[in-house]
């Protein structure tokens, strides 16, 4: 009797597991659908394109023959504590990263790569095309600005030069290292109606070393780009010497603040996170990046923390690094940064690599992303890091060429 009742209770048991997996999975799939149909958020959509984008972009890597061997070489330049070997490898560096989290940016977080607060009312659209065309504001375009030419340095995929270009009327060149981001944003370029690659367009190039004549440009900007640069006098300086006298630089900085101390374990837990997350060989003080500008040669018009700006939030407005804080609404990609997200996630991504449907590697590329995200998230809530120190410079009338010429000579 006994031994049949264990029976029945582990008949019970499996009967109860099955129909509870049942549930969850259809949980699952109808939470799925909702967001598909009542959200512009387009999940489905969102991962097609992912999964179709997968091995073509593993066809054209430059930092390794496959996404396995990229990831595996960029977790070993990050393995160290110190940056100089970053610093001297940042090409290798950048090129790793961006050759794997292209893909997982544009799925996660669509065409422009870079925060922005939310004011109350505000979706997150719209602030990130509010924050595009705040930083175009500065950069002081006359209503002939259809016939200015506008330099986009560090451009991703070109979802901001995109936007500035339709904002303002000008004419804009994206310059990325990355060349699938070049081939993407080109492709991008293309298929908006209204605009072609006529009037933006993406180039490959180093911004330490850029592929244009002296004086080309008449106004340039950067967002959340050149903190991937190993010296920041040195791309500031590659900047400046390809804008025309009088013409004004803007750009968004990645930068540690005041509130950051080096001798705090956390504080410095965030910032390798940030570090090891993001691609960069190292941040900088806000300080750093402005006496960089200075060296360059620049006249500084501006330079300010704008995450200390009055977003509204006693009303509504909402913090940078919302977006990676934890939430428990699946209706959000928040979601995926609680502890059940996160394994869900990963175990998505696990599923895909064994299907084949995404190349090896995957998962620990996504794993690296969101150590990254816990980071940001961490330097925005203590107010150490900041990903909007804007800076506004304008080259002299009187163009200063001795500091340029000298470095040709050495």
């Amino acid at each position: 009797i006994a031994r049949h009742h264990i029976q029945v209770l582990h008949a019970t048991m499996g009967i109860a597991a099955s129909v509870s997996a049942a549930e969850i999975a259809a949980g699952i799939g109808t939470t799925l659908l909702a967001v598909q149909l009542l959200t512009p958020a387009d999940p489905i959509g969102r991962t097609w394109r992912l999964v179709r984008q997968f091995r073509k972009q593993e066809k054209s890597l430059t930092c390794n023959s496959d996404v396995n061997g990229g990831i595996d070489e960029y977790n070993r330049l990050h393995s160290s504590n110190e940056a100089d070997e970053r610093n001297s490898q940042y090409k290798s560096l950048v090129n790793s990263y961006y050759d794997l989290a292209t893909l997982f940016y544009e799925w996660g977080w669509g065409q422009s790569f870079h925060f922005a607060y939310r004011h109350p009312h505000e979706d997150f659209a719209e602030s990130i095309r509010r924050h595009e065309h705040y930083l175009a504001s500065k950069l002081g375009l006359s209503a002939t600005a259809g016939k200015l030419k506008v330099l986009d340095v560090g451009c991703g995929i070109g979802g901001p030069m995109r936007n500035i270009c339709k904002f303002t009327g000008a004419d804009v060149t994206g310059l990325t290292l990355n060349q699938y981001q070049v081939d993407r944003g080109n492709e991008l370029c293309a298929a908006d109606p209204q605009l072609g690659t006529d009037r933006c367009r993406s180039v490959q190039g180093d911004f330490m070393e850029m592929p244009f004549d002296d004086s080309t440009y008449d106004a340039a900007y950067a967002i959340e780009a050149t903190c991937h640069a190993p010296d920041r006098v040195g791309v500031y300086s590659e900047i400046y010497r390809v804008l025309k006298p009088g013409s004004i630089f803007a750009c968004y900085e990645w930068c540690m603040t005041d509130a950051y101390d080096a001798k705090d374990d956390d504080h410095r837990r965030i910032k390798k996170q940030i570090e090891e997350g993001d691609g960069l060989p190292d941040i900088c003080h806000t300080s750093v990046c402005v006496n960089a500008m200075k060296e360059a040669g620049f006249d500084i018009l501006d330079a300010r923390d704008m995450a200390d700006d009055d977003y509204g939030a006693a009303h509504g407005g909402k913090p940078w690094m919302l977006p990676l804080m934890p939430s428990w609404n699946p209706f959000t990609q928040r979601f995926q940064f609680n502890w059940l997200g996160y394994r869900l996630t990963n175990a998505f991504i696990y599923m895909l690599e064994l299907l084949w449907l995404a190349p090896k590697g995957t998962v620990k590329t996504q794993r690296m992303l969101q150590q990254g995200a816990f980071g940001l998230a961490d330097g925005g809530l203590s107010k150490t890091f900041t990903p909007m120190y804007l800076m506004v410079g304008r080259v002299p009338l009187v163009k200063k060429e001795r500091r340029i010429e000298e470095e040709k000579k050495e």
